[in-house]
């Protein structure tokens, strides 16, 4: 994976919000390996466009609600 982003993001908070999801199950209803969540969650990947999506998507939540980027 490539060097840190500067996108931050709430999944951690929005698994345990539903039901303890865990990284795994995560990572099979996006269509990810674990590895992948795991690099997303700790800011050392930024997932495309489309997946960034479809996690928002598997929360029910709006985009913005997973994802952050700094204002400045």
């Amino acid at each position: 994976m490539g060097k840190p982003t500067k996108v931050t993001n709430s999944i951690r908070a929005l698994r345990f919000a539903n039901g303890e999801m865990t990284q795994a199950q995560l990572a099979d209803r996006v269509g990810v390996t674990r590895q992948t969540i795991i690099a997303i969650e700790q800011g050392r990947y930024s997932p495309s466009l489309e997946m960034a999506f479809q996690i928002a998507r598997v929360f029910g939540v709006p985009l913005d609600d997973v994802f952050h980027y700094p204002e400045d």
